[in-house]
């Protein structure tokens, strides 16, 4: 089943609930894709799909770290509520052990020896991970913190 099929269906389940915010969530989801369609004038592939659902968690999470600094936790914890309902739909995260092979293993094929090769680095533990869902900044932390 595909993504799209995937939001349509579970957008009917949401609204026979009457889950407000998951519904509200699953839309926010269909329009993306839609607006990707329209803009594209063709269908989303899955690594699109992907990237897509990736954009609008960051949205979710700058969005908590803004109402959280500005003093408004009910509204940072109806973000987290969101960005719970988005990574469902996202494939499972990479674990610290994934993350080290992958670096450790890009480090190798690369022969990296210093800093100024980190983007050569990033792009061969990005490729080893392909299909798992990575956060760029942890990744690239623990680049840094690996080469000399």
């Amino acid at each position: 089943m595909s993504l799209t099929e995937r939001i349509q269906s579970d957008m009917v389940e949401a609204m026979k609930a009457k889950q407000e915010l998951r519904l509200s969530v699953v839309r926010s989801i269909k329009t993306a894709l839609m607006k990707y369609k329209a803009d594209n004038m063709k269908e989303a592939d899955e690594a699109t799909e992907q990237l897509l659902l990736k954009t609008l968690a960051k949205q979710r999470i700058d969005s908590m770290e803004q109402f959280t600094g500005a003093g408004r936790p009910e509204l940072a914890e109806k973000e987290a509520a969101e960005l719970v309902i988005i990574e469902s739909y996202l494939p499972q995260k990479a674990s610290a052990e994934d993350l080290e092979a992958a670096v450790a293993a890009a480090m190798a094929e690369t022969g990296a020896t210093g800093k100024a090769q980190m983007g050569l680095v990033m792009k061969a533990a990005q490729a080893k991970l392909a299909g798992k869902n990575v956060d760029g900044k942890t990744l690239s932390e623990l680049i840094k913190a690996k080469l000399p």
